[in-house]
């Protein structure tokens, strides 16, 4: 008596849909190495940078502006642990044409636009978003963010968890009261001054 054959058409589908599957596959786990290594060396940089500026080399902050404002792209990380410790949902500046979800960086006052750029975190203020923290640009990108007033605030619109895309700001880096209650928490615990640094 013969055994039953399976069908072959299904059976070769499936032999040819394999090969794509696992392609896809290799290929989001790479990506993930690729963008895990990439972040790991931005750490590694910040703290070099510190370093050389006479402020903290415990903790900072990255922010990806590349992440859609839907996710988290603000990072506050150890820079001697080299991981995160905590990661928030961070708006960034509409511009005077209102640009929506794309970011587009300045340093001219009055642009209503993030700033590319590393930044010394000031001193803490009281104001219209209630507690604030002044923001010093050290390079050429985001040189007139004190000027600017681009300062490290709060604001209920923007919530604790990912999902819809953000309010925005007027170039300041904004986020929920949450994040900005535990940010707060070690930029006055640590001696020498947080750095902070926008990218994309």
């Amino acid at each position: 008596m013969y055994a039953t054959s399976l069908p072959m058409f299904p059976l070769l589908a499936l032999l040819l849909v394999l090969p794509s599957c696992l392609s896809h596959e290799v290929k989001d786990n790479t990506s993930e190495r690729l963008e895990a290594a990439r972040f790991s060396q931005r750490i590694k940089a910040l703290k070099q940078f510190a370093e050389t500026q006479n402020a903290c080399c415990t903790y900072g902050i990255l922010i990806d502006m590349s992440k859609p404002s839907s996710q988290n792209r603000l990072f506050v990380v150890n820079l001697q642990a080299d991981s995160v410790v905590i990661a928030g949902l961070c708006a960034h500046g509409s511009g005077k044409q209102y640009n929506g979800e794309t970011v587009i960086f300045s340093n001219e006052p009055g642009s209503l636009l993030s700033s590319e750029g590393r930044y010394k975190i000031g001193a803490k203020y009281y104001g219209a978003f209630g507690m604030s923290y002044r923001l010093h640009g050290l390079d050429s990108t985001n040189s007139k963010a004190f000027e600017r007033a681009v300062v490290f605030h709060s604001l209920s619109c923007v919530p604790d968890e990912e999902g819809e895309p953000l309010c925005l700001s007027h170039g300041c880096p904004m986020v929920s009261p949450n994040v900005l209650k535990k940010t707060a928490a070690l930029i006055d615990q640590v001696q020498q001054p947080m750095l902070m640094w926008v990218y994309k």
